[in-house]
């Protein structure tokens, strides 16, 4: 959705005299090139985001919080890495990477992330709809960090197929997000490059995010482990 989209979504409600809002960000608005570690909604957003989607979310959210009024009360949270049973969108992809032969361990793979299954996610937000205080940010995790190559390679065998352990540099990897959107945009190339620098940045550098604020203030508890999330994507 378009930052003009988000602020028509905020008049609408407005005018339909709902009293809460609650819109679902990511961790993304804190991509500015560097791994992201332990982050919380204290943590500030960088001035130049590294791409145009964590700018977007950036406007987005900032749209949202300003409208924060007494007769409207406005919420972000931001689920980290929200993945799950019934995924056709990362797992598809990245099962078919490993099947293609393609994948690639940049960097190692053995930095840490935070997710949060999309079941978590669910409730966290319905928490925040119930009792979060307006003009606040909240993430929402599955609470413990896992490693990001067990992690992927976990979701992947759940699949059915393997990764392998082909690796290569993070030079590389930022060398060709680099030169992707360098060719994309000189060629006016349709769709996204096959790899971005928001990406490199938020998949193979530490994203860690901590959700204690969520805890505190809305008594959010993940519903559904990391492993019994991953037990529900075996085919």
């Amino acid at each position: 959705m378009t930052v003009q989209g988000t602020k028509n979504v905020i008049a609408a409600t407005r005018q339909a005299g709902v009293k809460r809002l609650v819109h679902i960000s990511t961790e993304a608005v804190l991509a500015g090139g560097s791994a992201i570690i332990n982050a919380d909604e204290n943590t500030p957003l960088p001035i130049k985001p590294n791409g145009m989607y964590p700018l977007s979310k950036k406007l987005a959210e900032q749209a949202v919080l300003v409208a924060n009024s007494s007769d409207l009360a406005t919420i972000v949270v931001r689920p980290r890495f929200i993945w799950g049973q019934g995924d056709t969108t990362l797992l598809p992809k990245l099962a078919e990477a490993a099947r293609s032969g393609g994948w690639l361990w940049f960097g190692g793979g053995t930095h840490l992330m935070s997710t949060c299954n999309v079941k978590n996610v669910s409730h966290g937000v319905i928490l925040a709809a119930s009792f979060a205080r307006g003009g606040q940010v909240y993430f929402l995790t599955d609470g413990e960090q896992v490693n990001f190559r067990e992690f992927i390679t976990a979701m992947m065998r759940s699949q059915g197929v393997e990764p392998g352990n082909k690796k290569a540099p993070m030079w590389l990897a930022d060398a060709i997000a680099a030169a992707s959107e360098m060719l994309w945009k000189t060629l006016g190339l349709k769709g996204e490059p096959p790899m971005t620098k928001t990406a490199v940045n938020l998949f193979f550098k530490e994203v860690t995010v901590n959700d204690s604020k969520a805890r505190h203030e809305l008594g959010y508890v993940p519903v559904i482990t990391v492993e019994a999330g991953l037990a529900e994507l075996k085919v």
